[in-house]
């Protein structure tokens, strides 16, 4: 496996109802790449964004689900998602700004 490099590790931004509202306590959330750790999260956003600073990553996985077309049986892809907490004094990431 090739190194992952910072502007790998986020995929894109994950916007739902429930990540807008945790936007107001300074939380963001993303889909990263499958085998990206907090540090390597945490280092990519204060790289891809400038004037962040992160204080807290959460990480969570979910598992691929079955899908049919008739008789085969296959499963989707399994994702990983990160719900970055940035510090009081740290920018806004502008991504997110006009939504």
């Amino acid at each position: 496996m090739a190194a992952i490099m910072y502007y790998d590790v986020i995929l894109k931004p994950l916007i739902t109802e429930k990540s807008m509202n945790q936007m107001a306590e300074r939380k963001y959330t993303f889909l990263v790449h499958p085998e990206a750790n907090k540090q390597m999260i945490k280092e990519a956003v204060e790289k891809m964004f400038e004037g962040t600073t992160v204080e807290k990553v959460s990480t969570m996985n979910q598992a691929g689900k079955k899908r049919r077309r008739g008789r085969i049986v296959g499963q989707t892809a399994k994702t990983k998602k990160a719900i970055v907490q940035l510090t009081e004094d740290s920018k806004e990431i502008e991504i997110f700004a006009g939504l």
